[in-house]
């Protein structure tokens, strides 16, 4: 059981760090989108999701591996960020499909597909939340 937390723990600060760098690229890609400038707003939206995406699958991963030997406050956390991740998936899929419609002047869809990916990734923030309520009552599992 220890090198299966071993191995938890290991990945965890590279999924964690993962899924900053997704997020920091989804907001330079909506500000981006706001400037107008698509193409590098679609670069961004594409790297939030590839950091979203390469977190997701080291999660499944361990869980698919170790799961069954974790705690359930490991549990919690892993189930969580996973909600938080395809949440975020999702949202950056709206995104994309808003820079590509405003980007051929159809600024009703755009704008719709915009208001889609603010309020999916409003969702995934209460996930997001939830996880580090979990890293903050647990700080010594975390450490």
């Amino acid at each position: 059981m220890d090198s299966s937390i071993d191995n938890v723990n290991e990945s965890m600060p590279k999924i964690s760090d993962r899924i900053v760098q997704g997020d920091k690229d989804y907001n330079e890609s909506v500000e981006l989108l706001n400037t107008k400038y698509f193409e590098q707003s679609r670069e961004k939206a594409i790297s939030s999701g590839d950091n979203y995406n390469d977190s997701l699958h080291s999660l499944q991963s361990i869980k698919d591996k170790y799961y069954k030997d974790l705690n359930q406050v490991h549990r919690d956390y892993i189930d969580t960020t996973i909600n938080e991740l395809e949440l975020k998936l999702k949202a950056v899929d709206s995104l994309k499909d808003a820079i590509y419609y405003l980007e051929m002047y159809e600024n009703y869809t755009g704008s719709s597909c915009g208001s889609d990916a603010n309020e999916i990734m409003y969702d995934a923030l209460n996930y997001q939340n939830e996880r580090n309520e979990i890293v903050q009552n647990n700080s010594k599992l975390f450490s």
